[in-house]
């Protein structure tokens, strides 16, 4: 099997994470077959890029600016059997593409998303911060498997998928996502949610698969573990699944979400409140939180629904 791993960049500012993430691919048990560099509308970066990495496929996006387009471009470019994205930000431990290479032993298997740890830059995790929303930093959270096991869509910054299938499933939605940021930038996602549910939905029978042991470690900037930072990203989600929705209906857009509102967050809830009389009263603050994020989230859902509706998507 051959993997094309694609690392989308755009600023220069992330030089240094750029190279450890380069570095982290280069230098996997398993090698890859290609690794596709794509650099979004930074001239300057794209040719610094080509500079230090001679070895590398370095390209421009040819799309819409943004993630979704930068993905696009890299799966269009790749000639591997399975393209594999990892985040600018992040570091694949070595068994990380091995082990996203094995999740396709299954012929019915379409894609495969690995196990996201956060890197706080700070030194460690907010007290406050509830590992139920780990989402809102890229990073798997509290309440996904902890084992292999199917899911309804993969995390993009860890995931693979068989390269023939992004094209004939028609891509990654540049309407989606970090490419969508209107007057107000907002931290925006849900690219690679909306196409997994997309990819379901015309391939009957393909299972996206979870597989913890492809592990990397993504990087958490201290301005992203703010509670500022925190309720901007919630309330951006809600846009984000609003813009879902439209695409591939409710049922399926939010059938994860309803799960985990309903299940992992409550429980989560409790969980804060009775740490804190047991003593740890940074137990109050992450209760808390779960109950503002999911506030946050369900009103950026509400307010998206409604623009959409006024035809102001």
């Amino acid at each position: 099997m051959r993997s094309s791993v694609v690392i989308c960049a755009y600023t220069g500012e992330r030089w240094k994470d750029i190279r450890e993430a380069v570095e982290s691919v280069a230098n996997q048990r398993r090698r890859p077959y290609e690794i596709i560099l794509v650099v979004d509308h930074n001239p300057d970066l794209h040719l610094r890029l080509k500079r230090e990495y001679p070895g590398a496929i370095v390209v421009e996006n040819a799309q819409e600016k943004g993630l979704s387009g930068g993905k696009n471009t890299g799966a269009a470019i790749a000639s591997g059997d399975i393209v594999a994205y990892l985040d600018d930000d992040a570091i694949a431990e070595p068994g990380w593409l091995e082990a996203l290479e094995e999740g396709f032993g299954d012929p019915a298997v379409m894609g495969v998303g690995g196990l996201t740890r956060p890197l706080w830059t700070a030194g460690r995790r907010p007290r406050w911060f509830p590992r139920e929303f780990d989402w809102t930093v890229g990073c798997t959270y509290l309440g996904m498997p902890t084992k292999r096991a199917p899911i309804r869509n993969v995390m993009g910054g860890n995931a693979a998928f068989r390269r023939q299938v992004v094209g004939d499933v028609g891509g990654f939605h540049t309407g989606i996502g970090r490419s969508v940021q209107g007057r107000r930038p907002r931290p925006l996602g849900c690219e690679e949610t909306e196409f997994c549910i997309r990819l379901s939905q015309r391939i009957p029978g393909a299972v996206l698969l979870f597989e913890p042991d492809a592990t990397i470690g993504h990087k958490v900037p201290a301005v992203r573990s703010t509670f500022a930072y925190f309720r901007s990203r919630c309330y951006a989600e809600g846009l984000s699944k609003a813009l879902v929705t439209r695409s591939v209906g409710t049922a399926d857009g939010l059938a994860s979400e309803r799960a985990h509102a309903l299940k992992a967050l409550p429980l989560g809830a409790l969980r804060g409140v009775g740490e804190a009389l047991r003593g740890d009263l940074s137990g109050f603050g992450r209760a808390g939180a779960i109950v503002v994020g999911l506030a946050c989230t369900a009103w950026g859902y509400v307010v998206g629904s409604l623009r959409l509706k006024r035809g102001r998507s």
